[in-house]
């Protein structure tokens, strides 16, 4: 392997729109291949984003002797089959968010690049931001005093009802696709998983899937986590840390723009302080990382094993409205 990884992306997803060009970005990386079921579409796309091959079959990206990693942003039903697909080819992957259908089909994908020595990570690209280092030296000083409650929410409206956010069949609803992310921020501010976990939610009658839900996380500190997320709510996505002793609030979460700065606020007794984080794309620094962990024989920033932890959580959620 050369000093850039030889990225392949699998399939044509929207999302590549966003991680296509942060690989373009990266000083450890270059896009070299992308694959459809459709030829046309692959080479569409790849005349869009700049790719010098592209593929009418998953099989043929496989093939391909000059790729060196995958980013696989499939469909959530179709995680667990092509992830495991590529650690048979021998590919090291990146796989969108959420990681499978379910935590055993995560574990299942984990266990299939365990076997080939393979490395393998969950793309929440959120987790890269600066602005949670910053919240995490905030907690790390003391500055809320005991963290106590956590409150968070991720929610957009859908207007295109083919979106496959609300297929059943292809693994939709609000908890898969905006919910995950709340329940990853709590697993990650608190460092802990939640002993017991409640859950309220509108199925759609006609797509089958939670279009809105609304849960709790308790945590053996003591912490309690409220979150809500949805497909059909007015657009927000942020999270609220309170202690006994101030409070930190940051108001663009998980999805921020590479040309927007990112902002903490932070509360302790009667002070106030705002904190700027120069802009940064994040979906950049995720391909980064991934492609430093290959370069360098070392682990991802964040473990698969997290992924499956997380999926563990979504599980007993959809288990209460079902």
């Amino acid at each position: 392997m050369a000093d850039k990884v030889r990225w392949g992306i699998l399939s044509t997803a929207r999302i590549g729109r966003r991680v296509i060009p942060a690989i373009h970005a990266s000083r450890n990386g270059e896009v070299a291949a992308v694959c459809s079921r459709s030829l046309e579409r692959a080479q569409a796309w790849a005349a869009e984003h700049g790719i010098p091959r592209t593929y009418g079959s998953y099989e043929e990206l496989f093939e391909d002797g000059g790729i060196d990693a995958i980013y696989n942003p499939l469909p959530n039903s179709m995680h667990a089959e092509w992830s495991i697909r590529c650690a048979e080819a021998g590919i090291p992957t990146l796989s969108e968010k959420p990681f499978a259908s379910d935590a055993s089909e995560a574990q299942s994908i984990v266990d299939a690049f365990e076997k080939h020595g393979l490395l393998l990570a969950e793309a929440f690209m959120y987790r890269f931001h600066p602005q949670h280092a910053k919240v995490s030296e905030i907690l790390a000083a003391g500055g809320i005093g005991k963290l106590q409650i956590i409150n968070s929410s991720f929610t957009f409206p859908i207007t295109n009802e083919t979106n496959i956010r609300l297929s059943k069949a292809l693994a939709g609803g609000a908890l898969m696709d905006v919910g995950c992310y709340c329940v990853n921020l709590m697993r990650f501010v608190t460092g802990e998983e939640p002993e017991r976990v409640s859950a309220a939610a509108r199925i759609g009658e006609r797509t089958g899937v939670d279009e809105t839900l609304v849960g709790t996380l308790e945590f053996p500190s003591g912490v309690i986590g409220h979150f809500d997320c949805g497909l059909r709510s007015f657009g927000q996505h942020t999270y609220t840390l309170k202690g006994a002793e101030g409070m930190i609030v940051v108001p663009q979460s998980f999805v921020i723009d590479k040309a927007v700065d990112g902002i903490v606020r932070h509360w302790q007794g009667d002070n106030y302080t705002e904190h700027v984080i120069p802009a940064v794309d994040q979906y950049q620094l995720m391909v980064e990382d991934f492609a430093d962990a290959l370069l360098n024989e070392r682990q991802p920033r964040f473990a698969p094993s997290d992924a499956v932890n997380n999926m563990l959580v979504v599980d007993k959620l959809l288990a209460q409205v079902r």
